[in-house]
């Protein structure tokens, strides 16, 4: 987590798109998803194969092929996706920069390098509560967020933009 990516934002949204899927709902595409974000589909594509990979999303091959989330929004955390997407790395990686002060002339002493370094364990306290965080919230409770900004009819705009994609998309009966 040296950096988060713009690979997580760009599967963020994307995701949020598919939040409400159900038998009704048709499959998204990674190209379908591409074209609605605005991002190239190859990089798109990229970020699903690792979603994936990660139980995030299911894929369906085939003319009607497409993805849907592989398990309820609510059991998918922010953190679930960063890790998908980013890995596991550390916020902070230590140099030990504390041993090579030049007052030390080469001989550190035990006492400057004993135990946890104090800018490590700041780092490690900052990196476990922006997990915490990012553990706390899920794409069921992204999604809510947006509910609440979007204007209605939002959701239903989305449904329709993407089932009028590709020949073997269905039509909306009802939401």
């Amino acid at each position: 987590m040296t950096h988060i990516t713009t690979g997580v934002e760009y599967a963020l949204h994307c995701l949020l798109f598919l939040v409400d899927s159900d038998e009704e709902q048709p499959l998204a595409s990674a190209r379908d998803l591409a074209e609605l974000q605005g991002v190239p589909a190859d990089f798109v594509a990229k970020l699903f194969t690792k979603l994936q990979k990660a139980g995030i999303v299911a894929a369906t091959e085939g003319v009607r092929g497409g993805f849907r989330l592989a398990r309820a929004p609510a059991t998918i955390s922010v953190l679930d996706i960063v890790e998908a997407i980013d890995g596991q790395k550390p916020l902070f990686e230590c140099r030990n920069i504390r041993s090579q002060c030049a007052l030390f002339e080469g001989d550190t002493p035990d006492w400057a390098t004993r135990g946890v370094c104090s800018i490590h364990a700041v780092m490690l306290e900052a990196e476990a509560r922006i997990r915490d965080v990012m553990a706390s919230h899920t794409l069921a409770s992204l999604a809510a967020r947006v509910a609440d900004k979007a204007p209605p009819g939002y959701g239903a705009k989305a449904f329709d933009w993407l089932s009028e994609r590709g020949p073997a998309r269905t039509t909306r009966t009802s939401r």
